[in-house]
């Protein structure tokens, strides 16, 4: 195997995520500044799906009019995109518009909008690529991925970010009102005073763009370096052509159809055809709910859960999170599993852990262990083994859908986008409509 092409695949899927990831880790020192405050996580969260236009387009582009669509043109394009898009965002982030009498950050939920198109399209467009390589370099790519929200969290870590003191409300202005939930004249409570980064957000940003600016490097030398060349399987042509990839799609098919007369279960229509269609149903529910919880469903709260135990509980949390997703992909390079059973274990496993983190949002301000050390250690923990169990599934499942072909992990794509919206869809009303959490107080002291 060429460490070449291991390094620029994981470079490659770097680049699948690293915005709106890097978002999330930077929201400690967004939100004091936009007048959403802390509803912006769940804005982000429907912004995100509102972007699946653009792979349910390239989806029913590959089912309707296969081939047609050059798959490394669209990478092109969008991963472009996306550099100009974080370029703006570096600039505009900070900047509002008055609607209808109320400050709103148009700017930036607008390119928060352009980067979710980006970060939402390689779903269904970067992992499909990596057919034409050798499938060793599937779970590199995986590493790289789940690195996509590592790297920004660690360069948050640097940057200092949610670093503050609590002081009392009379110390500073009012105008603050995001983190402030009492009345006007009452200022005998403690609230959180944010300290200077070592660098700006503006920095960070441009941090951001540079990062796109690799993931497209990478994978020009993809496309056209020998080295990367020589790890093509079946002598697939690395430009995009794509005529010869829906021949080699049509050639995995045959397998399935000499399944199929020598069964007598019903078998799927995917590839090797080696499983039915309850199992592949399955799959891809599993897939789905997977993606619900740890996309949206549960980041959508993680202020709530986390906040109450502190700032830098909240911090901790987002970068173990971020730490748990490569750590699985890594494992899964050396225990590479397909077995349905466990599929189903670490699901069961992970959606408890995320009922935890959901009752501690639902208890905010006041979950269990509110003022103790032991209580931030725990939900800590929670977030880190519920986002390492489940991205441990959806490694399995990438697995087994590499070995089923090309239009396998496209739907592959597709329902890890189904799923994210039906998380965010889910979220969006209990979180902005009903009020159905109370927002944490990283300076809580009305639970004692």
């Amino acid at each position: 195997m060429s460490i070449l092409t291991h390094v620029l695949a994981g470079l490659f899927g770097m680049g699948s995520w690293v915005t709106i990831c890097g978002l999330w880790v930077e929201l400690p020192l967004i939100v004091p500044q936009v007048p959403e405050g802390w509803y912006l996580p769940s804005y982000i969260s429907v912004i995100v799906q509102l972007a699946n236009v653009a792979p349910l387009f390239v989806t029913l582009m590959h089912r309707f009019r296969p081939g047609m669509l050059n798959e490394t043109v669209v990478i092109y394009f969008i991963v472009g995109f996306g550099i100009l898009a974080s370029l703006f965002l570096a600039f505009f982030w900070s900047e509002t518009v008055v609607v209808q009498g109320v400050k709103r950050s148009v700017p930036l939920l607008l390119l928060i909008f352009f980067i979710s198109i980006v970060d939402c399209t390689s779903s269904v467009t970067f992992l499909p690529f990596m057919t034409q390589l050798k499938a060793e370099y599937l779970m590199t790519y995986y590493v790289g991925e789940g690195l996509s929200g590592l790297v920004p969290a660690l360069v948050a870590m640097v940057q200092g970010v949610g670093v503050m003191e609590c002081i009392n409300a009379s110390q500073i202005l009012r105008s603050n009102e995001t983190h402030l939930n009492r009345s006007e004249g009452d200022t005998n409570y403690l609230v959180p005073n944010y300290q200077p980064a070592n660098f700006s957000v503006e920095a960070y940003f441009f941090f951001l763009t540079a990062m796109m600016v690799v993931c497209l490097v990478a994978f020009l030398l993809l496309n056209y370096h020998p080295a990367v060349a020589r790890e093509r399987p079946n002598n697939i042509n690395g430009n995009g052509d794509s005529i010869s990839r829906w021949k080699h799609k049509k050639s995995e098919q045959k397998p399935m159809m000499r399944s199929q007369k020598s069964s007598q279960k019903p078998r799927s229509m995917f590839g090797t055809g080696m499983y039915t269609w309850m199992q592949v149903m399955y799959i891809y529910v599993i897939l789905a709910w997977v993606t619900a919880l740890t996309n949206t469903g549960l980041p959508s709260v993680q202020s709530y859960s986390c906040l109450p135990y502190g700032d830098q509980a909240y911090h901790w949390s987002a970068t173990m999170a971020n730490v748990a997703n490569p750590v699985a992909c890594f494992i899964s390079m050396f225990y590479t599993q397909r077995s349905l059973v466990l599929m189903g274990v670490l699901t069961s496993i992970g959606s408890l852990i995320g009922v935890h983190i959901m009752a501690m949002a639902v208890l905010s301000p006041c979950p269990l262990l509110v003022n103790e050390t032991s209580g931030a250690v725990i939900i800590v923990l929670a977030w880190f083994f519920f986002i390492f169990t489940l991205s441990y599934v959806k490694v399995i499942v990438a697995v087994i859908l590499r070995d089923e072909g090309h239009s396998a992990l496209v739907w592959c794509g597709a329902v890890v986008q189904l799923g994210s919206m039906l998380g965010a869809v889910t979220m969006f009303p209990l979180v902005n409509i009903y009020d159905f959490f109370t927002s944490g107080d990283p300076c809580n002291s009305s639970c004692l």
